[in-house]
């Protein structure tokens, strides 16, 4: 029986290209999906919650922030600037002893417009230094492909998701990444969070819900079927242009427990993880659409529009591996006044038994074992936690200092889990850390949602001097690291 973690676990932390580089007109790069979302940096936490909660992304928005007459804060066009600062960063991870690091290609930064013929050699020269970079430190490579960004030319002249000719236009740019960054990469992720489409549909399948009316449910489950072959594809093309560099699928993993022992509770609970997560899942790792969606898309109404060989295509590039995000729990419940919180791309019903984050997530460590063995116990397939980690406020103090107790105990419980579901013969194979440095939250747009083991000096409007400053939770997870998580004191 294992008693601890396999000697090469993988120890990492995850960013995005949109939440972190910036650069987003320079060295070729096109406009992108996110360099749209635009913020206030006046408003309030509560102001910001009722924004994302009750103004999905609009086409009054997206027409202006095409326009762009500078009135509005874009946080994504700026990140944090490790576009220009990559090196002190990955000297940054390297002290910290990170074995892995997540990050992912700014597709308009291979292929401005998307449809390009030919890539943009500053793009990919770019890449090439900051992969190499990693290596020059022991650092793997987990690449997603796509981290919810898409060239907004896709949008404009296809759109976006809505179109076949993108699953075409995506693996061009898939191929592209493995002939050009394949000999730097250990490991291949084409989407994040697959379900983020159905739940936070800008940012996973570039919908807008003005826009589509209706038709958006089912124009919702047209892009996700056009994402699950374009995911198809990518592992079509890393099985055969590198077959010994594992490809995987990623889910944002929201966790249900039943409100009661009710019966009606308990299939809701089944029913919601099926809708919510195993879907998405079951596509990528086991090749089929499950029957269980036949009912689901008969009450809304969905018919997905398959071509003669999308089924064959889908079960023939399976994936090598599943990653999964987790910050949180939530209820399943038939009752409909069940008090609500905040969530991972979602509205949550409350669990009266957890306690929350300053951002109303409920924190659930045990939820992360019980997630773990589920996800082994139904595919079989090597584990990775892509993301995990607390979002909350910090402190910089005069003396360059920040004081996170608070992140420490987050991380040590939910490691402590993590270990636990070792022990229970889960094969797990990285746990990597969201957000290890500061980076812009992707909800609510604000820096002051903050994750990182590294404290970078911006406001929610840019203000700043950007630098970089280690807080007590870095030395804690270099310990653990060090340590291959014996010590998590």
């Amino acid at each position: 029986m294992r008693s601890g973690f396999q000697p090469d676990f993988l120890w990492g932390g995850a960013i995005s290209a949109s939440q972190a580089d910036g650069g987003w007109n320079e060295g070729g790069k096109g406009v992108d999906t996110q360099d749209l979302r635009w913020l206030d940096g006046s408003w309030t936490h509560v102001q910001i919650e009722e924004k994302h909660r009750n103004s999905p992304f609009s086409k009054a928005e997206f027409d202006a922030a095409l326009a762009d007459d500078g009135t509005r804060y874009y946080p994504f066009r700026r990140g944090i600037n490790f576009y220009h600062r990559y090196k002190e960063d990955i000297a940054l991870f390297a002290k910290l002893g990170l074995k892995v690091f997540r990050t992912s290609v700014c597709w308009a930064r291979i292929f401005p417009d998307g449809d390009d013929f030919e890539p943009n050699p500053e793009g990919i020269s770019w890449y090439r230094s900051v992969f190499s970079e990693c290596h020059r430190y022991g650092i793997k490579v987990f690449c997603t492909m796509v981290h919810y960004d898409i060239p907004v030319n896709l949008v404009l002249r296809y759109g976006g998701w809505k179109s076949r000719k993108t699953v075409d236009f995506f693996a061009r740019y898939a191929e592209t990444l493995v002939d050009n960054l394949g000999d730097l990469v250990d490991f291949w992720l084409p989407f994040n969070e697959f379900n983020a489409g159905r739940f936070s549909p800008w940012d996973g399948v570039c919908l807008i819900k003005d826009v589509e009316g209706e038709d958006y449910d089912c124009q919702i489950f047209h892009c996700l079927h056009h994402q699950f072959l374009a995911n198809a594809r990518a592992v079509q093309i890393v099985h055969k242009k590198s077959p010994g560099t594992p490809v995987g699928g990623m889910i944002a993993r929201f966790c249900s427990y039943p409100a009661t022992c009710r019966p009606e509770d308990n299939l809701q609970a089944l029913q919601d993880n099926q809708y919510s997560n195993w879907f998405y899942a079951d596509v990528m790792a086991r090749g089929a659409y499950p029957t269980y969606m036949d009912r689901y898309f008969d009450r809304l109404g969905i018919t997905v529009e398959k071509g003669p060989d999308d089924d064959n295509l889908i079960a023939s590039n399976t994936v090598d591996f599943l990653a999964f995000s987790y910050y949180f729990s939530q209820i399943s419940t038939t009752d409909q006044g069940w008090e609500k919180t905040s969530g991972n791309l979602i509205m949550a019903n409350k669990n009266p038994y957890l306690p929350t984050s300053e951002w109303g997530w409920q924190m659930d460590p045990l939820g992360l074992r019980i997630t773990l063995n589920q996800m082994w116990d139904r595919y079989s397939l090597p584990l990775y936690i892509a993301e995990n980690g607390l979002g909350t406020s910090d402190t910089l103090e005069p003396d360059g200092h920040v004081h996170d107790p608070y992140r420490i105990n987050y991380l040590r419980n939910h490691i402590a889990a993590l270990r636990e579901a070792v022990v229970d013969g889960v094969d797990v194979r990285s746990y990597m850390i969201w957000g290890f440095i500061d980076v812009i939250a992707c909800g609510p747009l604000t820096m002051d949602k903050r994750y990182g083991l590294i404290y970078v000096d911006l406001d929610n409007e840019g203000k700043g001097t950007g630098d970089r400053y280690l807080k007590d939770s870095f030395d804690w997870y270099r310990r653990v690291i060090a340590t291959n998580g014996v010590d998590l004191s």
